[in-house]
């Protein structure tokens, strides 16, 4: 499939934009109805988008470029070149979250009920966006001889893409239909996403090929396990702070 979906004025417009643009609207919509639900302003939460979304792309390249410097230190000139792919999520969220986070203080809201409206449409984006990775012909795995692998260059490999496109989207499912309406305490929606992705995508990454590394270790599954730990020990303070005030 070409990575181009069609052309304006001599300018390309690639598949990979258009899914990650879709994605984020989708994201953005549902954040909307979450915080009417839960009584949060929109407005706070359409600023929080506007503001964090140009933040997290920024950071998602910066964390790219960052881990692939070998290549990029010798073309400098494809730092800027997103269009053709090379957004690495853990830098997005990062940047996106810390965003959220002043944006929050400085509006003397409630960051933890904020974070659980805005990341509810965010495995639903990422579900989407990765198929951007397919059309590129990227962010797939080793070789297999699996029914439902992919061919790449003459090989069939794994399609990574897909695991973590149906990850996403099972986690998404489970935070839409039982998260956000039996939660315990404020936080424990984006506490559980983090958790349950970074666990999904811990595993997916060791099937991967085009991994970004430092040294020998893959630079995704280090994040993961720090996501993992860090969102338990969260988990277990909210939740006990929260009971303690409830006695």
């Amino acid at each position: 499939m070409d990575r181009v979906a069609f052309n304006i004025l001599g300018i390309d417009v690639m598949w990979y934009g258009i899914l990650i643009a879709l994605g984020m609207l989708f994201g953005i919509y549902l954040a909307l109805k979450e915080a009417k639900r839960v009584g949060i302003s929109e407005d706070d939460v359409l600023n929080i988008a506007i503001i964090a979304i140009p933040i997290a792309i920024i950071c998602a390249r910066l964390y790219y470029v960052v881990f692939s410097w070998d290549y990029y230190s010798q073309n400098l000139r494809e730092i800027f070149n997103i269009r053709g792919g090379g957004l690495a999520i853990h830098g997005g969220l990062i940047g996106g979250i810390l965003t959220g986070y002043i944006y929050t203080k400085a509006k003397k809201m409630n960051f933890l009920k904020t974070a659980d409206a805005v990341i509810i449409g965010m495995p639903l984006a990422q579900a989407i966006g990765r198929w951007g990775n397919f059309i590129n012909k990227e962010a797939h795995g080793g070789p297999t001889t699996l029914p439902w692998g992919i061919m790449v260059d003459g090989i069939k490999v794994h399609p990574t893409f897909l695991y973590e496109s149906i990850w996403d989207f099972m986690i998404f499912l489970f935070i839409i239909l039982y998260m956000r309406k039996k939660k315990t305490y404020e936080g424990e929606v984006i506490i559980s996403y983090i958790i349950l992705y970074s666990i999904g995508r811990f595993f997916i990454e060791g099937l991967r090929t085009d991994s970004l590394m430092i040294g020998p270790l893959r630079m995704a599954q280090i994040i993961s396990l720090v996501g993992i730990i860090i969102g338990i020990f969260a988990h277990l303070y909210l939740k006990k702070r929260n009971k303690n005030k409830l006695i």
